[in-house]
């Protein structure tokens, strides 16, 4: 019965994502998905599948590869903007078409989209020209390394940002156990464990963007970035034209941010079981609503997932992003086996397909996870399976 209610809803998901045609693998479905405005000095990408939040495909990455190196090499692009349209920038990676891909057995295909995000998370990051990221709304997953990874990137008061990942089994991605793990404190512990989302004002306060904007200046942000020539000097430009449109905003009273302490005394321990146990006992002893609704969210996500998710944030305060792209990929790699375990299938599913229904994780219980199991995750993928890998510039 779950099967079906989940095979409905995807059935369901691809008519809204392919509403005029019947062939969903045909190229030019993905033509207007990544829009490009040519101006004198720059480009201007918006992402575009608002009906989706802006979630990408890996027909959406090869292009926006394909671009990003030709431009890095066109003496006529200073720099690149980018942008969603809608209501968010990018709400991460399209994990509905990979549980298609998985349910189907079309393991390559999962591959392929891995392979192209981490590698485009690593262009951005090494880009030899500024690049600007203008979140505007949901940002998360890959949307989250899309724009934190770049030069600058200008959060709004309409900002909403996360990793989500262990809600639907998985593991904090495309480079973002890079980016939690240089967090202050154990702020990126937290972020990871519990899908916890930041405001704009938070993002600047914490590192993650450069600059803060009411949305409503944005257009008036675009429309400067838009003037510049080539041959103006990157980035300072690019930093004048932010500082003069931007705002100084500070975390509200409510803010985890004002928890620091907090948050580094729970999270800073060696074990998800540990984290639980500190923030129980302080419930207990306080009934701090914040520790409460932090053990609800520790109990939604999949026990598994906790547990490599942390493994995987703490080897990454001392990799560089490249390290930590290739740690990722395998464990990606892992996850869509399904040898371990089936709990990123399980998780799209009871989440996103048959939203109506908890995930029912294996194994059930963080008591139940092993540390061979934990430690599978991380094995390089042998002889037969290639590693991640990147392309380095000269």
């Amino acid at each position: 019965m779950e099967r079906l209610k989940a095979f409905n809803r995807l059935s369901h998901y691809r008519r809204t994502l392919f509403p005029h045609s019947s062939d969903s693998n045909a190229d030019s479905l993905f033509d207007d998905t990544v829009l490009v405005e040519e101006k004198a000095g720059s480009r201007i990408v918006t992402l575009n599948r608002p009906h989706v939040l802006n979630a990408v495909v890996t027909p959406m990455g090869v292009r926006l590869i394909q671009m990003y190196e030709s431009w890095e090499k066109d003496p006529n692009v200073g720099f690149i903007v980018i942008k969603g349209s809608g209501k968010a920038f990018s709400a991460g990676g399209d994990v509905v078409c990979l549980y298609q891909f998985m349910d189907e057995e079309r393991l390559e295909e999962c591959k392929d989209c891995f392979r192209t995000f981490y590698s485009l998370m690593y262009l951005i990051h090494t880009y030899m020209k500024p690049h600007v990221a203008l979140i505007d709304g949901v940002t998360m997953g890959a949307g989250a390394g899309m724009s934190t990874l770049g030069t600058f990137c200008v959060a709004t008061d309409r900002t909403v940002f996360g990793t989500p990942e262990t809600l639907i089994g998985f593991h904090p991605d495309g480079g973002a156990s890079y980016f939690l793990s240089h967090l202050p404190g154990y702020l990126g512990e937290y972020m990871g464990l519990t899908g916890a989302t930041l405001n704009g004002a938070e993002l600047v306060a914490c590192g993650l963007a450069t600059h803060y904007s009411l949305s409503a200046n944005i257009p008036l942000i675009e429309e400067q970035l838009k003037a510049l020539l080539p041959d103006d000097p990157m980035p300072s430009v690019i930093e004048a034209v932010l500082a003069k449109f931007c705002d100084v905003a500070y975390p509200d009273e409510r803010s985890v941010l004002h928890r620091t302490e907090m948050v580094d005394k729970c999270f800073g321990h060696d074990t998800v079981e540990e984290i639980i146990n500190d923030l129980e006992s302080e419930a207990t002893r306080s009934n701090d609503p914040w520790c409460i609704s932090t053990l609800q969210k520790l109990r939604q996500a999949s026990p598994l997932s906790l547990k490599v998710a942390l493994r995987s944030i703490r080897e990454s305060r001392s990799q560089t992003l490249e390290e930590c792209l290739i740690r990722e990929y395998r464990i990606s790699i892992h996850a869509i086996s399904r040898q371990v375990s089936s709990d990123f299938y399980e998780g799209v599913r009871a989440r996103l397909l048959d939203r109506n229904s908890a995930s029912k994780w294996n194994p059930p219980k963080l008591e139940d996870v092993s540390e061979d199991m934990v430690n599978r995750y991380f094995l390089s993928l042998g002889q037969y399976e290639p590693e991640l890998e990147l392309l380095k510039k000269l």
